[in-house]
């Protein structure tokens, strides 16, 4: 007979609950709701399995760090949205009306075409080249790329990211591009376990946003800060994130292990 007083698994919809809890708590803390805070499953480790759960759950807004995978990404969640119009509809499941992708990896400047075909946003724009690289691959496009500035407001050499200081001259340049929508920055925290290390990051990141929206640049577009993940999203959202990256803690530990050979070396995983 079995032992029915044994704790249930850790369930992949457990974890999805739990991190929505938290991030409504979080949201709550700062004066806001949980909807005003977007959560983007990041499905760098997740399995297909997963990714076709989380939407069977109703999550609309999936994360990829590399092109590659995101391509195959892409094609597989469609052709399971494709099949699930000929099933009959179950009552335990609410696909949203659209999924959709978003690039938050190291853009290389040779795969931005690719990354334009299959991504809603690109949080990760940290130069004026990959800018304007972005900008002529936009030109056939019928309506403009939706872009964050990627800012390294922890300061550590290994990330990427442009400086605090030019972040504003960078926003203005992309403001200028037609092709080009400015909506935001992002940021990584710090990889520290300091916790006020990483809410320092985070003011610092939220201050340079505020200042840009100040200025006008980007104009009513410019409504996106992206910042926090699994370890630090909390924090990130008490900040005033609006937009958190979470991988590990809704899809459990890493264990669709995959080399990423377009990170630069020493580039840290996204989550």
């Amino acid at each position: 007979m079995p032992d029915v007083s044994t704790k249930p698994m850790d369930t992949l919809k457990e974890r999805y609950e739990d991190v929505c809890r938290r991030a409504e708590a979080a949201a709550v803390r700062s004066g806001r709701r949980a909807e005003d805070v977007l959560i983007v499953a990041v499905t760098k480790y997740a399995s297909p399995e997963q990714i076709r759960e989380l939407i069977e759950m109703g999550h609309a807004d999936f994360g990829e760090n590399r092109v590659q995978q995101l391509s195959r990404r892409v094609a597989a969640v469609d052709e399971f949205l494709e099949r699930h119009k000929t099933m009959t509809p179950s009552k335990n499941v609410t696909l949203p009306p659209k999924v959709r992708w978003h690039m938050i990896g190291h853009l290389q400047r040779n795969k931005v075409k690719k990354a334009l075909e299959l991504s809603t946003l690109i949080h990760t724009v940290d130069t004026l080249r990959l800018a304007e690289e972005i900008q002529e691959g936009a030109q056939r496009r019928e309506g403009p790329v939706d872009v964050l500035i990627q800012v390294n407001a922890s300061f550590e050499k290994q990330k990427s990211g442009v400086a605090m200081p030019a972040a504003s001259h960078l926003a203005e340049q992309i403001d200028s591009m037609v092709h080009l929508r400015l909506r935001g920055l992002m940021t990584m925290g710090p990889m520290t376990d300091d916790q006020e290390a990483i809410r320092g990051a985070f003011e610092r990141c939220s201050d340079c946003f505020e200042e840009i929206r100040k200025r006008g640049i980007g104009g009513r577009a410019l409504n996106i800060l992206s910042m926090g993940m699994t370890n630090d999203f909390e924090i990130a959202i008490e900040c005033g994130a609006n937009l958190v990256r979470i991988g590990t803690a809704i899809f459990g530990d890493r264990q669709h292990l995959d080399p990423d050979p377009d990170r630069p070396d020493g580039e840290p995983d996204e989550d």
